[in-house]
């Protein structure tokens, strides 16, 4: 074995104490195989009693004990500088002083999975097991209510065509006594995406209403005409089912005018029962205007998405009244603990169209 002309000054010196001559082990980092890092090209050796020369002094450690004669000083020795060599250990990398010879410390990669997993403890955030769906604990188990968000983004040369349209074919299904379904609302977005229209179906009986109105549907030559038609004024369009929280008022039809926010978060993976239980509380402070319309969480499309939906009479008035839910007590601890379980978050100011039930 080869050790390098620092290590074999020290081997060299034991040769006039047999005692203490170290047995070496040369054990390699990982097993026996050369590291992949910018260190890879030095082989660490570990002696399993190290020379005194190469340790750093431990300020704790108690002082040296008398020589001894003959083999009992030479134990002596040996245990003092075991000793001295686990105290090193234990304290970390030393460094060179002008006093004497230092070996520089070379950093464990033991201890970095311990230093990860502590750093992680930090910025992730565990998620407790739950025994039984999203669904089942957070909807209303009453009622059976379907919803349908749509988002259709509009060519901005078709916006007034494709609300004349959709003002002329959509009362239709609405009111059609043998479609399980209802318009809830539909606007067109003032502020945030611009040309773009947004539709909130509700489907009374769940998932079999929703395939018998698309099976019906799919058999009116008046809708297929309309979506014909409406194909070529769309530059994309989106969808998701969702379900109603069930600590939320069902939207129900109202006098305006009013303008309306719809508030989209994407959780965390995991955290929709946490964000439930806490809106849960959070909604009390937000219901004295009544402007809280609905609260919805998806089950297809973009999964772990929130939207809440609220009315106001203008900018200013909604201003105010979110200004105000600050000076309630408990108001500011729940956005508190909600807001690290956003990923990310979107606001959209929405003018309803003549025959949306919500104005």
């Amino acid at each position: 074995m080869i050790l390098n002309p620092f290590l074999a000054f020290f081997w060299d010196t034991s040769k006039h104490s047999p005692q203490l001559t170290p047995t070496y082990g040369p054990e390699l980092e990982g097993g026996g195989e050369r590291r992949g890092s910018a260190h890879a090209h030095t082989q660490v050796v570990r002696p399993s009693r190290p020379p005194a020369a190469l340790q750093c002094p431990d300020p704790q450690a108690p002082p040296s004990p008398p020589a001894q004669e003959g083999g009992g000083r030479s134990k002596m020795a040996a245990r003092v500088l075991l000793r001295r060599s686990l105290a090193a250990a234990s304290a970390g990398p030393c460094l060179p002083s002008s006093g004497g010879l230092a070996l520089r410390g070379l950093a464990s990669s033991a201890s970095r999975p311990r230093e990860d997993s502590w750093l992680k403890s930090l910025f992730v955030r565990k998620v407790d097991p739950r025994k039984d769906a999203h669904s089942n604990l957070l909807a209303k188990r009453e009622t059976s209510s379907l919803y349908k968000l749509q988002f259709h983004n509009v060519k901005p040369e078709y916006l007034d065509a494709y609300n004349k349209l959709c003002q002329e074919v959509l009362p239709k299904i609405h009111e059609e006594k043998h479609y399980p379904c209802a318009l809830v609302g539909t606007w067109n977005t003032w502020y945030g995406e611009q040309d773009q229209a947004v539709h909130l179906w509700r489907y009374e009986g769940g998932y079999p209403a929703l395939n018998e109105v698309m099976n019906k549907l799919r058999q009116n030559k008046e809708f297929t005409e309309f979506r014909k038609e409406r194909g070529n004024m769309l530059l994309s369009r989106k969808n998701q089912l969702l379900l109603e929280f069930s600590f939320w008022n069902e939207p129900v039809p109202r006098a305006g005018p009013n303008i309306y926010e719809l508030r989209s978060y994407q959780l965390r993976p995991g955290t929709m029962i946490e964000w439930g239980n806490y809106w849960a509380r959070a909604i009390r402070f937000r219901q004295d205007n009544n402007e809280a319309v609905g609260g919805f969480f998806s089950q297809i499309g973009q999964l772990y998405m929130v939207h809440h939906l609220w009315a106001y009479k203008d900018l200013q008035t909604r201003e105010d009244i979110r200004n105000a839910a600050w000076h309630k007590p408990g108001w500011d601890e729940l956005v508190y603990y909600t807001v690290p379980l956003i990923q990310e978050m979107e606001s959209r100011i929405m003018i309803p169209l003549k025959i949306s039930p919500l104005q």
